[in-house]
């Protein structure tokens, strides 16, 4: 445990941004499922209202260094990918 004042600080700020980065990667995993759910049931309208909200969800993610921006490019190129071949 530490002992000085900035380090006690330092770890309550990690923390609680912590917990902020695992309900943002959540929320983002359960929307991307629903986008799966959404594919495997062909429909396919519906699926793209979902993609806005993906890809908007992860370009936020990767403003706030929640996730790598190459990574949040790569999962929305995929996900597109899935959306033309299920078309």
């Amino acid at each position: 445990m530490p002992r000085r004042k900035t380090s006690v600080k330092k770890t309550r700020q990690d923390k609680k941004k912590h917990l902020q980065n695992l309900k943002i990667k959540q929320q983002l995993k359960k929307t991307i499922k629903q986008f799966q759910g959404l594919l495997a049931a062909k429909d396919i309208a519906e699926a793209k209202k979902i993609l806005g909200q993906i890809f908007s969800q992860l370009d936020k993610a990767a403003k706030k260094k929640t996730i790598h921006p190459a990574t949040a490019n790569r999962k929305k190129s995929r996900l597109m990918k899935r959306l033309t071949k299920g078309a």
